[in-house]
């Protein structure tokens, strides 16, 4: 449905790990053991309109209290509660998908975005059903990976 997928995602993690948190992102490969491995916190933002889908930017709960403590500028041990990294990853996830969305709407396709929201866990996959394209991305910096996995079908 959108021929440079890759090139999307990738440009708009970049761009936001590097203005938001001076975090140079590299593409990696999509390791799964990764997903098991500890406790993980997913920001989550949907778009509606001549596409619908929805983004998870999701990371340990390390690199999430991290991810907070940078974009709040607060001490690393002033990051803790989990109010606080789930606001962060909501707005992570919200900045990303805004990006993602004003670059499809320069392509003609319209939409709006859902509010943002946290998903909180260990061993969680997210599994697109049969009607929509799913693509998982895998980045790292600092030795931290997240992945975004975007889903999206036609929409109206």
């Amino acid at each position: 449905m959108i021929d440079d997928m890759d090139e999307l995602v990738t440009s708009a993690v970049t761009t936001l790990f590097d203005t938001m948190l001076g975090m140079k992102m590299v593409k990696v490969p999509v390791q799964p053991e990764f997903i098991d491995s500890e406790r993980h916190i997913a920001g989550v933002v949907g778009f509606i309109g001549k596409l619908n889908g929805v983004v998870y930017i999701y990371t340990t709960q390390k690199f999430g209290q991290r991810i907070t403590s940078i974009l709040l500028g607060l001490g690393a041990s002033e990051a803790t509660t989990g109010e606080m990294v789930n606001d962060a990853m909501g707005e992570m996830a919200n900045m990303l998908v805004g990006t993602m969305k004003s670059r499809l709407m320069d392509r003609g396709i319209a939409c709006v975005l859902t509010i943002p929201s946290v998903v909180r866990g260990s061993h969680f996959s997210v599994e697109a059903i049969s009607t929509t394209e799913g693509h998982v991305f895998s980045y790292e910096a600092e030795g931290n990976r997240i992945f975004v996995q975007f889903l999206v079908k036609p929409g109206s």
